[in-house]
Order: C-alpha cells, then structure tokens, then sequence
C-alpha cells in the first residue's frame, strides 16, 4: 500500500502518519518483553509463596503447634505465654514479606501498564485501518454510482436517439 492518503477519507493527516507509524512497529507481532531481573525473580517468588493457601495453611499449622506445645508443655516452655519470641519472628517476616511484596506488585503494576499501552496502540491501529476501509469502500461506491449514471445517461441518449428515429418515420 503506498503511504499517499486516500483522497475521500475521514481520517485525519495526524491520524494517518499514526497510522503508518504502527503499521511499521507492528504492535500485535510485537508484544512488550519482560526482562526479570534477579531481585524482580525472588520478589515475585516471595509475593507468589505468601500469597498461597498452602503458606496460610502451613502457616497457622506451625502456630497452633508452637501455642499448643508451649501451653500443654509440663516443664520445658521455651516462649511461654505471652508467646514472645513467636510475636518476634512474626513480625520479622512481616517487616521483610510487606516490602518485597510491595516490589512485586509495584512491578506488575509497571508491566501492567506497559500492556495497556500496547493493547491502545494495537486498538487504535485497527481503528484507523477500519476507518480507511471503510473511506475506501465510500470511494469506491461513490465511483460505481458516478459508473451508473453515466451508463444511464448514455441509455437515456440512446433512448432519446431511438423515439427520435421512430418519430421520423
């Protein structure tokens, strides 16, 4: 297709370079590639462990065992009520699982909008591509119906031509 625009269309000059523009990145063959980096990896690891069932799961286990046996216990209280040392690793995991989860959801968030963007550019390209077949199917009914009226015209003359030979005889 040449890069000239159709005479009869409704897109506009800016519009079509826009166009152009996509039709040369070929937005729907070329989707946005995810380079992870190593810490991007392990944050997304982390955010994908502790957001499971299973971590929950095992999770309350491991509580219930460790409140269980300290309060059953008969001599041997390692963290007796009101469980210390188990509020202390708690919120060691929470101060080191809230911002490396933060990182994996703040990088979804950025992949999430790179995907945005391409889903726009892939939208707007057949948007523009719809509208110019359409501007070139206006074109070319609007050169059938001009092919008609001359095909009638000429039959009207020829008609014109024959009542004038049938009158003069």
């Amino acid at each position: 297709m040449n890069s000239k625009q159709p005479i009869y269309s409704q897109v506009t000059p800016i519009e079509y370079q826009l166009l152009l523009k996509l039709r040369e990145q070929n937005p729907a063959q070329n989707p946005p590639k995810l380079r992870l980096t190593f810490g991007e990896r392990i944050a997304d690891q982390v955010a994908t462990v502790m957001g499971s069932w299973r971590f929950i799961i095992v999770q309350s286990c491991f509580l219930a065992v460790w409140v269980i046996l300290n309060v059953v216990a008969v001599d041997r209280h390692w963290d007796p009520y009101p469980f210390i040392l188990l509020n202390l690793m708690l919120s060691f995991q929470a101060a080191y699982a809230a911002p490396i989860i933060m990182m994996s959801q703040n990088r979804q968030a950025a992949i999430d909008r790179k995907e945005a963007k391409h889903d726009y550019e892939i939208n707007m390209k057949a948007e523009l591509e719809i509208e110019l077949l359409h501007d070139k199917i206006m074109l070319l009914k609007e050169e059938e119906i001009a092919e008609l009226i001359k095909l009638v015209q000429k039959q009207n003359q020829q008609m014109e031509q024959l009542k004038a030979f049938l009158i003069q005889r």
